[in-house]
């Protein structure tokens, strides 16, 4: 795609970020397509993963780095947008991973209806936004619905979880350790934990653990919707705004690594391995054996109901304190300029 003539403003830095989860964006990251494409316009390609600055580390969470792209979990995106950041979400994307509420098997709990009187851990982190806490409230609430239960019928213990200095290349391989939530199941504090993911369910199998509900088998999927899915992708809404052209660009990279990744199975997987500090077999029993068949990119109406949905449960409990249109919030035109212009090259 050539940039329009209109489009002056000179730009020699862009950024990005992703979580260390399954994400086309960290697809294309790990294969330098993004240096690739921008190269030949002298554009320098900057990810928050090569910085130990803690002023650009924070916009991993509030978006507020110029000329910058995020793909992670959503409820960080959410909640720079209730704070009113100038964000815009260009594509979502969806895979069902693990979301596993976990017990002793000395404990008798075995099935949701098991937990009523049970103590049930919630994380507390002490960060700008505690994603990990609204993860695992959302997966406990879930299943407890499933057995006509509410939080009302359990003891939600919270524990503090230590923070360690802000990360360094946490896209490379770092592994986050459910350590807190296993020495406080293990020591009786708590009768149950939520981990998720490759690494939770590799948690899980080491310590020998009942695996009393996982949500990815819940039938609806607005339900399923948590941190982890959609996994939005946004841009910050001046770049946007300035460069569209950059915008599509950027994004047709995302796109692309959809389409790489239906046709390349195993090297997908290992890419998710490493992305996630993992290994292949747990990246396939949390996200599935066809997790390479899930790396697109979309904002059909389903995704965005779904992000809408989460929003509410934020907002219903207190993770963001302002409301949006998550409607508003959704740019569709780069999407459909990749699209189109992918069905032009088709032709």
């Amino acid at each position: 795609m050539s940039s329009a003539s209109s489009q002056n403003t000179s730009i020699d830095t862009l950024w990005y970020t992703r979580c260390p989860v399954p994400t086309p964006l960290g697809l294309a990251a790990r294969q330098d397509w993004f240096k690739q494409e921008f190269q030949p316009d002298n554009i320098t390609i900057n990810t928050l993963q090569e910085t130990r600055d803690p002023e650009l580390l924070e916009s991993h969470y509030d978006h507020k780095l110029p000329h910058s792209f995020r793909q992670g979990g959503n409820v960080p995106a959410i909640w720079a947008r209730a704070n009113g950041a100038d964000t815009k979400v260009i594509g979502l994307n969806w895979v069902d991973e693990a979301q596993l509420i976990l017990a002793l098997p000395s404990s008798g709990i075995k099935e949701p209806k098991d937990l009523k009187g049970k103590k049930i851990a919630l994380p507390l982190n002490r960060i700008s936004i505690d994603h990990q806490r609204a993860s695992a409230l959302r997966g406990i609430v879930v299943t407890l619905e499933t057995a006509g239960l509410s939080t009302k019928d359990v003891e939600l213990i919270d524990f503090e979880v230590p923070q360690s200095a802000p990360g360094f290349g946490w896209g490379n391989g770092t592994r986050v350790s459910y350590a807190p939530e296993l020495e406080a199941l293990k020591s009786g504090k708590v009768d149950v934990i939520f981990t998720k993911g490759a690494r939770g369910y590799e948690a899980a199998e080491a310590n020998g653990l009942t695996i009393v509900y996982d949500v990815r088998n819940h039938p609806d999927p607005q339900v399923r919707a948590n941190n982890g899915a959609p996994r939005p992708i946004t841009v910050d809404g001046e770049l946007l705004r300035q460069r569209p052209d950059l915008v599509a660009r950027f994004l047709r990279r995302i796109v692309d690594a959809g389409d790489w990744a239906a046709a390349h199975e195993a090297d997908t997987v290992a890419y998710i391995a490493k992305e996630s500090g993992s290994t292949d077999e747990y990246v396939r029993k949390a996200y599935g054996n066809d997790i390479h068949l899930h790396q697109g990119t979309d904002l059909n109406p389903e995704l965005i109901a779904a992000l809408e949905g989460y929003k509410n449960f934020l907002l219903e409990w207190g993770f963001i304190k302002a409301d949006f249109d998550v409607k508003a919030w959704i740019d569709p035109a780069p999407l459909a300029e990749v699209l189109r212009s992918l069905s032009q090259k088709a032709a």
